[in-house]
């Protein structure tokens, strides 16, 4: 068992475009089209032609006596210079007859950084999720089950929510798009994208499997004097994602009627999203909301929307990578544990999932409280990937923080 905490067009461009012998080889080029067209004017009685079928030729810029830029192109056919008309894809020779195209400029699309990589995909349809898992592989820090946390709950939210696979972001070590790698910067950019265009009827999820933990907090907004962290691929270079930031990026533009749910599988987890509110169950299944509001007064809710993140475990606790769940490869215990209460059918409400999980947990390698489960579960079973050993009772308690109090086991759980 291995515990998911972390140590810590210009001129330039068209030379011949300027300049006083330039300007005198366009003039003398306009003359000699002007006496051709004159000579040979019994050839074609009218004027050449703007016509409309499709691309494409080459073309260079011109001015006119009146000041309207014209395109210079060189007839298909003769060679002979014509002027096209401004906006007129192509144009008919007087001499030979033949039609010339000219290509449509490109318009103009915004200049992607190459030092921060390309803007994120449009945000699409009612639900959409974005999954974290993060192995640390070759590092003092790697974990075993994160990736395979991801592709279970990509798996459930598909499979059993009806999540379009192409509204989903997935980050993991495994990607090849080097901006789907669990960098720091990605992870931001997958929080914006989960957020933006949010509107009333959207259900996003948020899924974190891999590192976390803690930092001294300067601001005063901490009851411990401590912020919660995520841990990206390269926290050691990058720094941590500290609640605060995540909450910002998450939480707080969050609109009436959209709804978030946040599920954080790392240690030191339990307000990992900043929520005003935690629900503080005992383990008979007792509850009380406790508030965690700052006292400086800021406001770390949302904007109507509704709100509500499962954790692995308390800010004060680890959260274990093992296999004593599955038995068969390393999972996340929190994940395992809330598909398996979904799977069970005891994810009616709030209440029953928290409980569901924590009885897992507690009752870990007692008896037959770890087996059955459904698809999902299933799933687990057919990952090639190692496990690590795990021998008795977990030592955590998952947790759920809320931006409103509500009675958790009368309140139905949806995604």
């Amino acid at each position: 068992m291995v515990h998911r905490a972390a140590a810590q067009c210009t001129e330039a461009d068209v030379p011949w475009a300027s300049g006083k012998g330039n300007a005198e080889r366009r003039d003398r080029s306009r003359q000699n089209v002007y006496s051709t067209l004159q000579r040979l004017d019994h050839h074609a009685q009218n004027k050449p032609e703007s016509i409309h079928p499709p691309p494409p030729n080459t073309s260079r810029l011109s001015s006119s006596a009146a000041g309207e830029m014209m395109m210079l192109v060189n007839c298909s056919g003769c060679r002979t210079p014509l002027q096209l008309p401004q906006g007129a894809p192509c144009i008919r020779c007087a001499i030979c007859g033949a039609v010339t195209h000219v290509a449509a400029a490109p318009a103009p699309g915004p200049l992607a950084d190459p030092a921060r990589g390309p803007p994120p995909p449009p945000a699409h349809g009612r639900k959409r999720a974005v999954i974290i898992g993060i192995s640390y592989r070759f590092s003092r820090h790697e974990l075993k089950g994160c990736i395979n946390d991801a592709k279970c709950m990509r798996h459930l939210l598909t499979t059993r929510f009806s999540f379009p696979d192409d509204s989903i972001i997935m980050l993991t070590e495994e990607q090849t798009d080097p901006f789907k790698i669990p960098t720091k910067h990605n992870i931001r950019m997958a929080m914006y994208w989960l957020l933006q265009g949010s509107q009333p009827g959207d259900s996003l999820v948020f899924h974190y499997s891999g590192h976390g933990a803690q930092q001294r907090s300067y601001s005063g907004d901490e009851a411990d004097g401590m912020d919660e962290t995520l841990c990206p691929l390269d926290f050691e270079t990058q720094g941590m994602i500290v609640d605060d930031e995540i909450n910002a990026a998450l939480v707080r533009p969050l609109p009436h009627g959209a709804k978030l749910h946040a599920l954080v599988d790392a240690c030191h987890s339990g307000t990992a999203l900043d929520l005003p509110f935690l629900c503080r169950m005992s383990r008979t299944g007792q509850y009380i909301w406790e508030d965690h509001r700052p006292r400086s007064g800021v406001w770390k809710g949302t904007s109507g929307g509704e709100a509500i993140s499962f954790s692995g475990c308390d800010d004060h606790q680890t959260s274990a990578d093992t296999s004593a769940l599955s038995k068969i490869t390393s999972t996340g215990a929190m994940t395992f544990c809330f598909i398996q209460a979904i799977e069970r059918g005891q994810a009616a409400t709030y209440g029953s999932i928290l409980n569901s999980m924590r009885t897992t947990i507690r009752n870990t390698g007692g008896g037959d409280s770890m087996a059955g489960g459904g698809a999902v579960t299933s799933l687990i079973s057919m990952l090639l990937t190692g496990g690590s050993a795990g021998t008795g009772g977990l030592k955590q308690e998952p947790q759920l923080t809320a931006g409103d109090m509500f009675d958790v086991y009368a309140k139905p759980f949806s995604l």
